[in-house]
């Protein structure tokens, strides 16, 4: 599943070819949008919220539609994407029937593939479509308080699954997960309420993001080389980079875990 640092890469890249621009041409291979055109519109931003994409649009001069401005949304889930290429260039990142959005400017196309949850929907009800997500980590009003006090409102819940459950905060995906509990010390199976430090652990998975926005290698150990990027994510059964043992991967809720059974004992 992408995490919200890749996601707000994505936004970064579609603000960078298409805001400020004039669509010359849509087209949605969609059933529910597959009539729509937006030819015409302007893209005035491109922005994230968790793990959801938000490009934000205003109406061409003259509509009767009084002008107001629309949003398409879109959810990137486990397979979507967002490729930009210059007019002219071959589309190479995903196979053609993969293809859910294309838009077009004088300077660029922006492609989705495998996108999920698309919509379009007037700008002024954007809440509709994230109003329930928690605090975004790499958000202007990310609030540690708030993250907090959702998440110890369920303190019988795993911590695992509560720090992927994006109505607690938005944008931790299950790499970000496994790695904030490791450094931690914390078993994913500890339930909320024994966690000895969930603001401290809050502030880590906030902190760990923000350091990988604007790149598209995530470490977490501050290397970017091949096969040195994670402590336990992916490494299952390698030994552990701090004190050898062998890393774990078992099923957690719908996701899978990884962890260090001697540096985040107690699992039950």
């Amino acid at each position: 599943m992408p995490e919200g640092d890749s996601v707000w890469n994505t936004a970064r890249v579609l603000q960078r070819a298409l805001a400020g621009t004039r669509l010359t041409g849509s087209d949605f291979r969609v059933p529910q949008l597959a009539a729509t055109d937006l030819t015409g519109w302007t893209v005035r931003e491109s922005a994230s919220r968790g793990k959801h994409l938000l490009l934000r649009l205003t109406a061409p001069d003259g509509r009767t539609d009084g002008g107001r401005d629309l949003t398409l949304h879109s959810h990137l889930r486990m397979d979507g994407a967002w490729r930009a290429y210059a007019p002219g260039e071959r589309w190479a990142a995903r196979p053609a029937h993969l293809i859910r959005a294309v838009l077009r400017s004088p300077g660029a196309v922006a492609v989705g593939y495998h996108l999920h949850e698309l919509a379009l929907t007037p700008t002024a009800a954007e809440e509709s479509l994230v109003g329930h997500l928690g605090p975004d980590l790499l958000g202007p009003d990310w609030d540690p308080d708030e993250a907090v006090r959702r998440l110890a409102a369920h303190p019988d819940e795993s911590i695992g699954e509560a720090l992927l459950d994006q109505r607690n905060l938005a944008g931790v995906g299950n790499l970000y997960k496994c790695e904030v509990l490791f450094l931690r010390g914390v078993s994913p199976w500890t339930p909320v309420g024994a966690v000895p430090d969930l603001a401290g652990t809050v502030a880590l998975a906030q902190r760990l993001l923000a350091a990988n926005r604007g790149r598209w290698t995530q470490s977490t150990t501050g290397s970017l080389h091949r096969g040195q990027t994670s402590y336990v994510y992916g490494r299952r059964a390698q030994p552990c980079r701090r004190c050898g043992t062998a890393i774990r991967k078992a099923e957690q809720g719908e996701r899978v875990t990884y962890w260090c059974p001697a540096c985040q004992p107690d699992r039950p």
